[in-house]
């Protein structure tokens, strides 16, 4: 049996990642979505072990400690890591796999699997990005200044990947982020 294909799919915060992510899913069956681990609060209607698998800092801490993660970075105050088990599981199983991650995460996985795909959802602009950020209504001004600013550092590193997607329209943005999919497929 073939190994799957690893895709690595990062974008700023509300750069739309997740939905574009959800849609694609929604519609191939052959492709595993990778569940990330962190120490962040969860989201109202996020569940555990179907959107993260939430863990305290020590645990985290712990898993770093045994080298049980494939990459994890430090985001806003909060970690965040991919099971290396669950990552190798699915690849071996022949399962193409989609990972939702930041660039610093993107970085990682790519010195350690240097044939996994990496694709860089941008925004249409900075502007937009902030309109998108506000209408979530989840963060704090204070946050999404943050969040802001780590966007401008995280968009110069989308030279750095594979591929570019700039998402003016989630519906546009599916369809060239699966045709980039199903090149490799």
């Amino acid at each position: 049996m073939k190994n799957g294909t690893l895709f690595v799919i990062s974008s700023p915060s509300g750069g739309g990642k997740s939905t574009v992510i959800s849609k694609i899913l929604a519609k191939n069956q052959n492709l595993s979505y990778s569940i990330s681990a962190t120490t962040r609060k969860p989201r109202a209607g996020e569940n555990e072990g179907e959107d993260y698998y939430f863990m305290t800092k020590k645990q985290f801490r712990e898993y770093v400690k045994d080298n049980r993660f494939l990459e994890w970075a430090e985001v806003h105050n909060n970690y965040y890591g991919t099971l290396k088990s669950q990552i190798t599981e699915m690849l071996e199983n022949g399962k193409h796999v989609i990972l939702d991650i930041d660039v610093q995460g993107g970085k990682a996985v790519k010195e350690c699997m240097p044939e996994s795909v990496l694709i860089f959802l941008m925004p249409p602009s900075i502007e937009e990005l902030e309109k998108r950020l506000r209408s979530r209504g989840t963060d704090s001004d204070e946050d999404i200044v943050r969040r802001l600013l780590a966007a401008e550092q995280e968009m110069e590193q989308k030279d750095k990947y594979d591929y570019t997607v700039v998402n003016d329209t989630i519906d546009q943005s599916v369809k060239k982020v699966e045709t980039i999919i199903n090149h490799f497929s």
